[in-house]
């Protein structure tokens, strides 16, 4: 599964084109949320002390690495893509302080150092069983270190683990992906559930411009400055 997987991201990444030059205020590096161009908050949703650790989990073709990696901070991705990985290395071919990792999330994770803010901007936490990725964020998140996903806000109804079909090329037979989606009531209840506090989640509206209309859901949670052991004590 996690070869078909890879395929259909490798399939993914070639019909998708590359992040833009500069953006609209002339950048050439910029930290983007939600699926819309030069909308929504940057980085400082992180809360990154000055030369931080972040994860990407899902970092694709690596923009928003490479973004942080330009502030001064040690930005580490990872993704099931090779093609997109090769994407970030060809449009940031000589970035210090970036690294980038092939594979699963939750594999990265299980033998990870620490990091003082992990995201995943449609990325990985999307398509991971929360109840797997949240113990896994937690327990590689600094003391008051942050995490924060993007994705598609949930069709009411429609919640829980989803299934969607991802092209592998003509030849090949789609791969099956799934992906998790709850209110951000419900997301803030995980959060809680799993150890996180200050958790919030909502959806951010679409541009006022422009016909389309749907949000970007963020979902955002803070590891406590001390373990529930320690507070215990």
């Amino acid at each position: 599964m996690t070869d078909s997987r890879s395929s259909a991201w490798d399939f993914y990444s070639q019909s998708k084109p590359q992040r833009r030059k500069t953006n609209a205020l002339g950048e050439s590096t910029w930290f983007n949320w939600t699926q819309y161009p030069d909308h929504g908050p940057g980085a400082e949703l992180l809360s990154l002390p000055t030369g931080g650790r972040a994860l990407d989990l899902g970092c694709g073709s690596g923009g928003n690495l490479a973004h942080l990696a330009t502030l001064g901070m040690r930005a580490v991705g990872v993704d099931l893509s090779p093609a997109q990985l090769a994407k970030a290395r060809e449009r940031w071919p000589d970035t210090e302080g970036r690294e980038l990792h092939q594979g699963e999330a939750l594999d990265y994770l299980a033998s990870a150092e620490s990091f003082d803010a992990i995201y995943s901007v449609f990325g990985a936490a999307y398509f991971t069983d929360p109840a797997l990725m949240l113990p896994a964020v937690l327990e590689r998140l600094k003391p008051a270190g942050v995490f924060v996903m993007s994705q598609y806000p949930a069709v009411e109804g429609c919640y829980g683990c989803q299934a969607a079909y991802i092209s592998r090329g003509p030849e090949d037979d789609p791969a099956v992906v799934k992906r998790w989606d709850y209110g951000t009531e419900t997301w803030e209840a995980l959060l809680k559930e799993f150890g996180f506090c200050e958790g919030t989640a909502a959806v951010l509206p679409a541009p006022a411009e422009g016909k389309r209309r749907i949000g970007t859901l963020l979902v955002r949670g803070v590891r406590r400055e001390k373990s529930w052991r320690a507070t215990a004590k």
